[in-house]
């Protein structure tokens, strides 16, 4: 078996993932996980798929042919990782909008080789004070050679430079 990774994005249309998901079953493929999100007219979506390996180029180029964009890409090798298990952190962000939030928290992250699993986002008009507010919730992998202590800390000097609140979840 092959896994493939789609990343779906078009016009958001009633039927859209009916398609999809027809075509991958046509091609005797698997639908295995999926993040899929309306945003602002637009759809987008990233699905693994499970396919045997002698019908993925078939899947791949019967997917393309779907309306809409339809983009395929199969998984590269995993980066070579610590030999002890990875932890999950969790986090989330409330303060002020305004740009360059999301580019500074993933900046901080990435740089103590933090990787983020899951992250979702809205900014939505703050109701007593007027303005917009940026909402985030992040759950990150991070590596057994990074201190959570010292990532707290580097999160905590971020968001008094940034005037936003973090709480961790876990």
């Amino acid at each position: 078996m092959t896994t493939l990774v789609l990343t779906i994005v078009g016009d958001d249309r009633a039927g859209l993932v009916a398609a999809v998901a027809e075509v991958i079953e046509g091609h005797g493929g698997n639908w295995e996980n999926s993040q899929l999100a309306e945003l602002a007219g637009a759809f987008a979506g990233i699905v693994e798929v499970s396919v045997a390996s002698d019908r993925a180029d078939a899947l791949r180029a019967a997917l393309t042919q779907v309306e809409g964009l339809v983009t395929v890409a199969i998984p590269g090798t995993p980066a070579a990782t610590d030999a002890a298990p990875a932890r999950r952190f969790a986090f989330q962000v409330l303060g002020n909008d305004h740009p360059g939030i999301v580019r500074e928290l993933s900046s901080t992250l990435g740089a103590q080789g933090v990787s983020i699993e899951r992250m979702t986002s809205e900014t939505k008009d703050a109701a007593m004070a007027g303005g917009r507010l940026f909402e985030a919730t992040i759950s990150a992998v991070v590596p057994a050679s990074v201190e959570v202590d010292g990532l707290v800390a580097e999160l905590e000097r971020l968001a008094h430079e940034l005037q936003i609140d973090v709480t961790r979840l876990d």
